[in-house]
C-alpha cells in the first residue's frame, strides 16, 4: 500500500469521480475539466460562458465577491481532488482557471466579444507557457495538501495577473 498520495498509482478522472465529492465537481469546473482536449481551454470557455450569463445578475461587488468566496472554495476544491487524483496538479483540475479568467473578464468590463476573446487569448497563452511569475508559483507551490490547493490557484491567479498588464498597456 502507498505511504502517500504521491506513491499512489493516478486515478483518471470519470463522470463517476465528479459526482462522487462535491469537491470533484466544483474542482473540474462543473464537468468542463473532464475534456480528454485542452481541458484548461474546455474550463477557461466554461468560464467565459458561465460569466456571460451572470453578468447581467452580479454588480461589480457582486463579483468581487463571488470570486473571493470562489478562490476561497476552490482552494479547498483543488486540495482534496488533487489527493483524490494522486495527481499535484492534474490538466482536469479546472477551477483555477475559472476563478482567474473571472477576474480577468471582471476588471476589463465593460467590454465586447472582440475583447474578451482577446483576453482569452492572453490568458490560455500564459496560462500554458508558464514562464516568469506562472513558473514560479507552478514551481515553488507544487504537492499535496493545502500548500499544494494554492500553488494550484496561484499559477492561474499569475497569468490573469499577465494578462492584465498587457491589455492595461493596450489600452495605453
Amino acid at each position: 500500500m502507498p505511504d502517500t498520495a504521491a506513491d499512489a498509482p493516478m486515478v483518471r478522472p470519470t463522470w463517476a469521480f465528479l459526482f462522487a465529492h462535491p469537491a470533484h465537481f466544483i474542482a473540474l469546473g462543473a464537468g468542463s475539466g473532464m475534456s480528454r482536449f485542452a481541458p484548461g481551454t474546455a474550463g477557461t470557455l466554461w468560464a467565459w460562458v458561465a460569466f456571460l450569463v451572470l453578468q447581467p445578475l452580479l454588480s461589480p461587488l457582486g463579483w468581487g465577491l463571488l470570486i473571493a468566496v470562489a478562490t476561497l472554495v476552490g482552494w479547498w476544491a483543488c486540495t482534496v481532488t488533487a489527493q483524490h487524483l494522486r495527481v499535484a496538479d492534474s490538466g482536469h483540475i479546472v477551477w483555477d482557471e475559472v476563478v482567474a479568467f473571472w477576474l480577468v473578464l471582471w476588471l476589463i468590463s465593460p467590454t465586447g466579444f472582440w475583447g474578451q476573446l482577446a483576453a482569452f487569448g492572453l490568458f490560455r497563452l500564459f496560462d500554458m507557457v508558464k514562464v516568469g511569475p506562472m513558473a514560479w508559483a507552478d514551481q515553488t507551490f507544487k504537492g499535496f495538501g493545502p500548500r499544494g490547493g494554492f500553488g494550484i490557484l496561484l499559477d492561474d491567479f499569475a497569468a490573469a495577473f499577465c494578462t492584465l498588464i498587457v491589455i492595461a498597456l493596450w489600452r495605453v
